[in-house]
């Protein structure tokens, strides 16, 4: 298998790194080869080249890879003129891609909060459309700016339909072994929010052996806090679960702990939820989690389960077993170094 990989800014170099030394030891295991080609992304590719990603590297995740690994790009001082962020690639990837399904499993790990209700469920983000559609394409002058939300009727169904079978092939809610669908929208106020609520129950009317469930925002916000067992998959507009995957990564011990993956019909690529923390950059505090359960996410899109399952296995036992633990900010108590060889070991 040859991955392209995108190092990224901050603390994805090191991640990276811990990721991919798992995978070749994992692979070898296994008794299969894996390849790493390197290719250019982020703010640091944007300070050096004018775009923040390499010449060229969309056509070639498309055809010289079998599979895209990316760290997490972008420094908030690398800024464009119009003062957004100038080194990420959410608008490059996902809509070059068109990979329009934004996976972000939510998993609470044994050993992490021991006692607390489990948690596990999936968040199915709609990538191509929605209020970040609006990226680079608002207006603003010095009193006012706009952004507009646009959502399509094929954008609404392929999402919906993906979040279907995401909960078909699952085993349901761990409060109650339900397969289920939440809408979460704000319909009650929103025009574009309605519509999407409309498609989804033509959707859901197609998938009768799958519940259907419907939260506003600021409710499902709530209960994913407060009854987090009753989720299985949640599907919703680009920017709310933007906002809603944040938030479920805090109860289930901090973005470090979780993966995602943007997926297409016939492209996808693969990358933790957070950002690139310069502040701890290089200082070896960073958890390489996100980063190794994300490759293992990869893995499993491309066929090759049981390596995925060893990595998971051996990340679940490395929690488990007390090898890692996490500060109160999300930081592994043995750095990164410490999470990948605890990893290592019990490959």
């Amino acid at each position: 298998m040859r991955i392209a990989c995108v190092d990224g800014d901050g603390i994805g170099p090191e991640l990276m790194a811990s990721a991919r030394e798992v995978l070749a030891a994992a692979a070898a295991l296994d008794g299969w080869d894996v390849e790493f080609g390197f290719e250019s992304g982020g703010a640091g590719t944007y300070l050096e080249a004018g775009e923040p990603l390499a010449a060229g590297a969309v056509e070639r995740f498309r055809g010289e890879y079998d599979a895209v690994l990316k760290g997490p790009v972008g420094l908030p001082e690398v800024r464009k003129a119009d003062g957004t962020e100038a080194g990420v690639l959410g608008g490059v990837l996902r809509n070059g891609l068109d990979t329009y399904a934004n996976v972000r499993p939510v998993r609470l790990l044994p050993g992490i909060r021991d006692g607390a209700d489990p948690i596990d469920y999936v968040i199915v983000r709609e990538n191509t459309e929605g209020l970040y559609l609006s990226r680079g394409s608002g207006v603003r002058n010095e009193r006012a700016a706009s952004d507009q939300l646009l959502m399509t009727r094929v954008g609404v169904e392929r999402i919906v339909r993906f979040a279907f079978e995401t909960a078909r092939a699952r085993s349901g809610a761990p409060k109650d072994g339900v397969s289920r669908v939440t809408c979460v929208d704000k319909s009650n106020v929103l025009r574009s929010f309605a519509f999407f609520r409309d498609i989804f129950d033509e959707i859901a009317a197609e998938h009768p052996d799958v519940e259907a469930d419907h939260r506003y925002t600021d409710a499902a916000a709530h209960d994913l806090v407060a009854d987090p067992g009753h989720f299985d998959v949640l599907v919703t507009e680009n920017f709310v679960g933007d906002m809603l995957s944040d938030l479920g990564a805090a109860t289930a011990g901090g973005l470090g702990m979780c993966p995602s993956g943007n997926i297409g019909d016939d492209a996808a690529y693969f990358e933790p939820v957070h950002g690139s923390a310069p502040s701890i950059a290089g200082q070896d505090k960073a958890n390489p989690t996100s980063q190794l359960l994300t490759a293992a996410m990869l893995l499993d899109h491309a066929g090759v389960t049981g390596t995925a399952r060893r990595i998971t296995g051996a990340v679940e036992s490395a929690y488990a077993d007390g090898a890692v633990r996490l500060n109160p900010d999300g930081t592994p108590t043995c750095g990164t170094r410490g999470v990948t060889e605890a990893v290592l070991s019990r490959l």
